[in-house]
């Protein structure tokens, strides 16, 4: 978006979701919590992921049922907030309030967190 400012690039964010962890990628969390993946505390407690094998597991349904493709544009942060109010994004919780699965994803999202705080934290 216009007012953020990224360090990565496209090639970057993309490959982060696909080969990263749920800890930095709002896509791989939503993913995993509606594939029901146990999402846990890792390292030091502060940091939520689906373990190494959870994680693995998502990478390959991601292999199997996700793809990616992309438009070129000058200024792609000026589109950003259109497609999102004019596309049906369930997933895209940013400025996506009024897609009808919004408050549902932030629900389950919430449970999964809320259970991983209740487990011991994860090797």
């Amino acid at each position: 978006m216009a007012n953020r400012t990224s360090t990565q690039n496209l090639r970057d964010r993309v490959r982060y979701h696909f080969r990263g962890n749920a800890e930095g990628s709002t896509l791989r969390k939503s993913l995993g919590c509606l594939l029901d993946l146990e999402l846990r505390r890792v390292g030091s407690g502060k940091r939520m992921t689906f373990g190494q094998a959870g994680e693995a597991k998502l990478s390959q349904w991601m292999a199997d049922n996700a793809r990616v493709c992309w438009v070129e544009h000058d200024e792609p942060w000026t589109l950003e907030s259109e497609l999102i109010s004019q596309l049906d994004l369930p997933l895209n919780l940013d400025q996506n309030g009024h897609n009808p699965f919004h408050a549902q994803l932030k629900e389950i999202r919430a449970r999964a967190r809320q259970r991983a705080k209740e487990l011991p934290i994860s090797a």
